[in-house]
């Protein structure tokens, strides 16, 4: 009995000292909200699976650590996203919240994020006052504000001559904030814009009959989703398609075109990011997004693919110490990763210094991709960090 008591005793004291290291063991658990459902559904699909393609360049693991993604879905509605993050940083206790492609579900959404000093990664949504007046240290952002990409469209049609312009967009904060881009660069004349219900609008044949009234040289529209598709396809059964060239941002990528097809042809827009972007990273993205998924990744991919690895970078950077937010913090504005933009760096506001590049639709064989064209503007910082108090 001696030596039984002496056993038991000795048997609770290792457990009792491998309780610590046991205790320090945890996986990197991260929240990811977008839309799974309804006609949006296929952009939130293309995030998840560029997220997981990251998941696996990185192989599965961060820091050393396992990682547990838990998916939500906003079903396109701001309280949905304010509901799902709440859940995610409160009940899940995540270390990270990413994703959301929309403005107004992620304005709904990040204060409880932050307010729970939890790390948000946005990879989409290019809300303008999270980079301004609403910024903060856990507010990260892979993509731009809804203005830029329209800023570039407008200097490259500044440097084409361009004197009057048509504008057409959806009535919801990144419709007018996307707009209001392009009208504070461009410098010929706006000869009329409209502003359409979103989602649900997809009839678009009075706009567009006021745009060929107008006699307008071109004209600047953005919708994502399926109300481009509708536009895009409209706008060719107008009768507009070769005598009014179009200008867009977001309104086409390889979600769209395989709907799209011949009535994107010729179709200018400016993104950050393209897939004949000739660096490494964006080559081993795009062949083995191709490879396990079966397509070319849109923007909202590579945004996400660029979110992961930041994330991945961050979690690396502080060896699993989470728990370290000052320095989870400094990892992450190092942005120690190999983005498949080309250069990654964030200004002040966590927002992403980078290129704006125009791509026209061209077909490669039965195919429709997008071909960069032109590079509109370089290593431009994002115009809204001097409203921001990080410096």
């Amino acid at each position: 009995m001696r030596l039984s008591k002496a056993l038991f005793l000795a048997s609770t004291a290792l457990l009792f000292a491998a309780a610590p290291a046991a205790a320090q063991q945890k996986s990197v658990k991260i929240g990811f909200v977008s839309t799974f459902s309804g006609p949006a559904a296929s952009i939130g699909d293309d995030m998840r699976n560029a997220f997981e393609l990251a998941l696996d360049h990185v192989g599965r693991k961060m820091g050393g650590l396992p990682v547990e993604v838990i998916y939500e879905d906003d079903t396109l509605k701001p309280e949905v996203g304010k509901q799902k993050s709440e859940k995610l940083v409160e009940s899940d206790k995540v270390d990270f919240v990413a994703g959301f492609i929309w403005s107004n579900v992620l304005y709904a959404s990040y204060k409880p994020v932050v307010d729970a000093k939890t790390f948000l990664i946005v990879s989409n949504a290019g809300e303008t006052r999270i980079a301004g007046e609403n910024c903060s240290p856990f507010i990260f952002s892979t993509s731009w504000t809804n203005d830029q990409n329209p800023i570039a469209v407008a200097d490259y049609m500044n440097q084409k001559g361009v004197k009057s312009v048509y504008l057409i967009g959806p009535n919801y904060a990144a419709g007018k904030e996307n707009l209001g881009g392009f009208k504070s660069e461009f410098k010929g004349k706006i000869l009329g814009e409209d502003y359409t219900t979103w989602p649900s609008q997809l009839d678009f044949a009075a706009e567009l009959a006021k745009a060929k009234d107008s006699k307008a040289e071109a004209v600047y529209m953005f919708y994502p989703g399926a109300a481009g598709v509708q536009f895009l396809n409209q706008y060719a059964q107008a009768g507009l398609k070769g005598s009014i060239p179009l200008y867009t941002t977001f309104s086409i990528d390889s979600l769209s075109l395989p709907r799209q097809k011949d009535a994107a042809l010729g179709v200018i827009s400016a993104l950050q990011w393209g897939a004949d972007l000739p660096n490494d990273a964006n080559k081993k993205f795009v062949g083995d997004f191709k490879t396990k998924f079966g397509t070319e990744p849109s923007f909202y991919a590579a945004q996400t693919y660029d979110a992961a690895m930041l994330i991945n970078s961050a979690v690396a950077g502080v060896k699993g110490n989470l728990s370290d937010k000052a320095a989870t913090q400094k990892a992450l504005e190092k942005a120690d990763f190999n983005s498949v933009r080309g250069d990654f760096k964030f200004g002040s506001n966590h927002f992403p210094t980078q290129s704006f590049y125009m791509q026209e639709v061209v077909k490669v064989g039965d195919a429709y991709t997008q071909k960069t064209i032109a590079t509109a503007e370089k290593d431009v910082p994002n115009p809204h960090a001097s409203k921001c108090s990080m410096k």
